[in-house]
């Protein structure tokens, strides 16, 4: 590695683009004994009856179907869940592999999760310990570590203002005050031209389209097993300019995904060594 190793982020949605289907349908919803499409009716009803943000919707209705049927919802019952979230091929090595990628092209890379699903369930996986920040919906705990309110709800359009914390270094999500004070661009933590979203479809399209704007990199991932439907609507993406590349979610080495990946490495190194190079007169 170089002496001063430049940074880069990668931000990746979670459900759907680092495992299959939401989170919750893994083990949570199973364990309050009905079937998955009533759950999640019952939370866009609720949301359409009080004009309720969709995620606030589900995460009041997990409290109070837990309650009904008795089951525990502390802090780490939630983390419990996580350890049964099913992955994509090759993620238990690909954090270590590309890191040594881009570590050999001279980047220091970090790793975030910006997700409408749950933090809790995300710390309870595996890979959890790759992530600089997990920026997800939670809850709020009391001081017995019970869960009682949401404390925090990520819907599809304020995943960009977690760009925005990545690119300027805030590594939490309450501090409004510096996300909002200008900055100028060499102050920055991680400029917009060295970040790579990687998600899976609409919901992940404003936070797509403005890293795009500001001249990152935009991945759309698709479930290999769901067919012809699956890499279908991730093409649209691409017809419609919203994403700069799409590929199976599949993070082995020599997968598409892995290697779009590194190519875009590539191409950090090459604009940084371009960007210093002197002009001829």
């Amino acid at each position: 590695m170089t002496e001063n190793p430049v940074k880069a982020a990668i931000a990746y949605d979670f459900d759907g683009t680092l495992a299959p289907g939401n989170m919750q349908e893994h083990s949570f919803i199973p364990k309050l004994g009905i079937p998955k499409e009533v759950f999640w009716a019952e939370a866009t009803r609720i949301a359409k009856e009080n004009d309720m943000d969709g995620i606030l919707a589900y995460m009041q209705l997990m409290l109070r179907k837990s309650v009904e049927k008795k089951i525990p919802i502390r802090r780490q019952d939630f983390r419990n869940y996580g350890k049964d979230i099913t992955l994509f091929p090759g993620l238990e090595v690909y954090f270590g592999l590309i890191n040594e990628y881009a570590r050999k092209q001279g980047i220091l890379l970090e790793h975030h999760i910006i997700s409408s699903g749950l933090r809790e369930f995300i710390e309870g996986t595996s890979i959890a310990p790759n992530f600089k920040n997990i920026f997800a919906s939670g809850f709020k705990y009391d001081i017995e570590g019970v869960a009682e309110w949401p404390a925090l709800a990520i819907n599809y359009t304020n995943k960009t203002q977690y760009l925005f914390r990545i690119n300027k270094g805030i590594d939490n999500s309450y501090d409004n005050e510096t996300i909002n004070r200008f900055m100028p661009e060499e102050k920055r933590a991680v400029p917009f031209s060295r970040i790579i979203f990687i998600g899976d479809g609409e919901t992940d399209v404003p936070a797509m389209k403005m890293l795009k704007y500001q001249g990152g990199a935009a991945i759309a991932t698709y479930n290999p097993a769901g067919g012809e439907l699956a890499g279908q609507k991730a093409r649209e993406l691409i017809r419609h300019n919203r994403v700069d590349y799409i590929a199976p979610a599949d993070y082995r080495q020599k997968s598409d995904l892995f290697i779009t990946i590194c190519l875009l490495i590539d191409r950090i190194k090459t604009d940084r060594a371009l960007s210093h190079r002197t002009p001829v007169l």
